[in-house]
């Protein structure tokens, strides 16, 4: 399936998700900070990013903003999953071109479609 990157800190909520996408066929990298996810994205560019917002080094919009200003990455889907539900949170992630936004907790099988229909949507641009 998917070759997904998840850049979030919580060490629990890591490990829970890296079981459900995995158990689904995607294949999960692992990154607890903002810095490491972006040397991750540019080393080994993956088919989606999972990122909270929250993370410790550069804050995921600056993480989103890097990525976006870069042709090679730039079209790399990214699903913000945080626990900030405000509006001023939503529309800041919505400007800078997230491909969907969450507030934890979600349901699993919503995260599995949102994933599935952006992958598929990226491997369709590709061809």
């Amino acid at each position: 399936m998917a070759k997904i990157l998840v850049i979030e800190d919580d060490a629990t909520f890591v490990g829970l998700l890296r079981v459900h996408l995995s158990s689904a066929g995607h294949q999960v990298r692992i990154a607890e900070d903002a810095a490491i996810g972006l040397r991750s994205v540019i080393v080994e560019p993956p088919d989606l990013v999972i990122l909270d917002i929250y993370v410790p080094y550069l804050d995921g919009f600056e993480l989103l903003e890097a990525l976006r200003l870069d042709p090679a990455t730039r079209d790399i889907p990214v699903i913000v999953l945080t626990g900030r539900g405000d509006d001023e949170t939503y529309a800041k992630a919505q400007k800078i071109g997230v491909a969907d936004y969450f507030t934890k907790p979600i349901q699993g099988d919503q995260l599995l479609a949102s994933i599935e229909k952006h992958v598929r949507a990226g491997s369709a641009a590709a061809n």
